[in-house]
């Protein structure tokens, strides 16, 4: 039976209130939209949330990734590795600093990079004097990487580290929340509508690095600075209120985002024990069906950004045939992701199928069905109710 009244579930939405509504007004209401105190008191409070020491908010986590990757001095002729299961700005960020890029197959069980495999892979990079500067691993749909086990390799490898966790806002690992800056340089947050927490659009950088945190300053503010100590020497009749000291871009975040990401932050924990109250109840209501769900690993506390199925069938047009049907009856499922290196783009830099094989067996099986803090019951009752039906005709 379709959804009544063309009633659509989608994969993921906001969950706007009132307080977030006030939040944002007293903002517009104020002297300062962009430029104000609602920037520094969100990446303060962000920090403070994940133990870590600074915060640098930014216009998207693209922008992010961006910026973190030239703080930390990724250039032409370095070498960048990351999944290939991710948004593509994971890889896309190396390229805009000149360098070139490579993937890590995945562990099939949590769907992020394999420990097994980077280490092969490092040990085989090392012969051939092409190991990577920086990899940046994943965390998808909100469960941390293996990150003590990538931290080791980091040390016997000499690689930095930067954590991608746009998916995992309000995640832990081993006890302490993703972010805190115990195994990377640096940690990527999301505040896409769909995310977690959202500010409209917007991403952070956290970091316990003082030197990074300044790097990331000037990255994200035309390479511009107000700090008269990092000022060069002027004539004194002259006025030098600001100096561009380096070259970066407008990737500020305005205080309207600020404030509703912000206000947000207020309620992640919330949002997170609901995400995992509904994947638990998923994990019931699709245990007998023919399909894989979201194995956890003992260290991990996931935000369940994301809450992701595997289809057991050999039909290889199974999957096509169920996406489409669900979606026909309102269920808007998604696909997270199509293996980077496959996009056409990547494609003309040389990579071919075959790369990763796992991640290419994962793409062809997988459907995001929806996870979201205001998914009632009795629409995940549908949701279940749809994907029987499709996997029954």
């Amino acid at each position: 039976m379709s959804l009544s009244n063309n009633k659509k579930i989608p994969y993921g939405r906001q969950d706007i209130n009132q307080e977030d509504i006030d939040k944002v007004v007293e903002i517009l209401r104020s002297d300062f939209l962009t430029q104000g105190p609602a920037v520094p008191a969100f990446e303060s409070a962000v920090a403070k949330y994940c133990d870590a020491k600074h915060a640098v908010a930014v216009n998207s986590a693209t922008s992010a990734l961006h910026i973190a990757c030239l703080a930390i001095g990724v250039g032409p002729g370095d070498l960048v590795w990351t999944s290939p299961i991710t948004f593509v700005a994971s890889s896309n960020c190396a390229l805009y600093c000149g360098a070139s890029v490579d993937f890590v197959d995945i562990d099939p069980r949590t769907y992020n990079m394999s420990i097994e495999a980077l280490a092969e892979k490092l040990y085989e990079a090392k012969k051939t004097d092409t190991l990577p500067k920086v990899v940046i691993p994943v965390h998808m749909s909100g469960q941390s990487c293996d990150m003590a086990s990538i931290h080791e390799l980091s040390q016997q490898y000499g690689f930095d580290i930067i954590e991608d966790a746009s998916h995992a806002l309000g995640g832990r690992y081993k006890n302490k929340p993703i972010g805190n800056g115990c195994y990377s340089a640096m940690s990527v947050f999301s505040f896409h509508p769909v995310k977690m927490i959202t500010s409209g659009e917007g991403g952070m950088v956290v970091t316990n690095d003082s030197k990074l945190l300044k790097n990331l300053r000037l990255l994200r503010s035309h390479g511009i600075t107000s700090n008269s100590e990092d000022m060069h020497s002027r004539a004194p009749e002259q006025i030098w209120n600001y100096q561009q000291i380096g070259l970066g871009f407008n990737y500020r975040m305005t205080d309207i985002q600020a404030a509703l990401g912000l206000s947000q932050l207020k309620r992640l924990d919330e949002f997170v024990t609901k995400r995992q109250n509904i994947a638990k109840r998923y994990d019931q209501l699709l245990m007998d069906l023919p399909v894989i769900t979201p194995w956890q690993h003992k260290d991990s506390y996931s935000s369940y950004h994301l809450y992701l199925i595997q289809l057991e069938f050999k039909d290889k047009n199974a999957q096509h045939r169920v996406f489409d049907a669900l979606r026909k009856d309102g269920v808007l499922v998604n696909l997270h992701y199509i293996p980077v290196y496959l996009q056409p783009y990547y494609e003309q830099l040389g990579f071919k199928e075959g790369h990763c094989p796992e991640a290419e067996k994962y793409y062809k099986c997988v459907i995001t069905i929806p996870i979201y803090p205001r998914l009632l019951g009795e629409e995940q009752d549908q949701v279940v109710e749809s994907i029987k039906k499709v996997l029954n005709s």
